[in-house]
């Protein structure tokens, strides 16, 4: 194998594969493409191969070209790379959770094979991630011969690539965002309520702890249901209503959050039931 790829975009996300992807016999990174040339030197330097480039005129042909840009930018980046030419018969990708590979349409249709992948980790330290990168599912979908090409690559650098449905991309993001951003989003909520209450943030958060880590823990060994406890497990709705009622007073956008979260946890809780034997 002997593989040129070319970067488009080297975020956190592009850095790491890049990285990842250079590490992998036959696979050459050649050109890096980004907003500037000191950002593209600095992925370059970070990815530790590729030579950084200031326009899509520079961009050599490549047989593989990531783009690792913002989802806003993945159409007109697309553009921008099939009207230098080169991109019959070779594969392009974009890394979006949010979006499928049918806004590569302008690279298919110059004769490219198209495909996103979407390694659903935290990108925030991009070295830890390159360090830890063994065993992180990456959701892949797209046409059959770019897959063919992807997925062993990926498997190579200790990804798990998992088949998608191209046409639930949004839905498949949005589980990311309810796992990990809502996710904190409600812890925040609890941590202030801590706070309401008299207690120290730095106090707060070790009071959480134990009780988010063994919740996660709960749910990622039982499922959701069986994981499920408190007043609304134990069917004390008249508890749910005056904590409703408190959070409210104290703060109305928290109330609202609280009120909301009811309703799926009664459900959640008759499926815990019916688990029950």
């Amino acid at each position: 194998m002997n593989i040129t790829v070319n970067l488009i975009g080297a975020g956190h996300v592009g850095r790491v594969l890049g990285r990842l992807f250079a590490g992998v016999e036959g696979i050459a990174i050649q050109d890096v493409l980004t907003r500037s040339m000191d950002s593209a030197r600095e992925a370059v330097g970070f990815i530790g191969a590729g030579t950084a480039v200031d326009s899509y005129a520079a961009l050599r042909r490549a047989d593989v070209t990531m783009l690792a840009v913002s989802d806003d930018q993945i159409v007109p980046a697309c553009a921008a790379l099939v009207a230098e030419g080169h991109q019959a018969g070779a594969i392009v990708f974009h890394c979006s959770g949010a979006l499928a590979s049918n806004l590569l349409l302008a690279a298919h249709q110059a004769g490219a094979s198209v495909a996103s992948v979407h390694p659903i980790r935290s990108f925030a330290d991009p070295q830890q991630v390159v360090a830890s990168f063994d065993g992180t599912y990456c959701g892949v979908e797209g046409d059959a011969l770019a897959l063919a090409f992807l997925t062993p690559v990926l498997t190579t650098v200790g990804a798990r690539p998992v088949p998608i449905d191209a046409a639930a991309k949004t839905l498949y993001h949005a589980a990311a965002v309810f796992a990990s951003n809502y996710l904190v989003t409600v812890l925040d909520a609890a941590l202030r309520a801590y706070q309401a209450a008299g207690i120290p943030e730095a106090v707060a958060r070790e009071l959480a702890g134990p009780l988010v880590t063994e919740t996660v823990a709960n749910v990622l060994r039982l499922g959701a249901a069986p994981a499920l406890t408190g007043p609304v497990a134990r069917g004390d709705m008249a508890t749910v209503a005056r904590q409703q009622q408190a959070v409210a007073h104290w703060d109305g956008a928290t109330g609202a959050l609280y009120e909301a979260l009811v309703a799926p946890t009664v459900a959640l809780a008759a499926r815990k039931r019916a688990l029950s034997p």
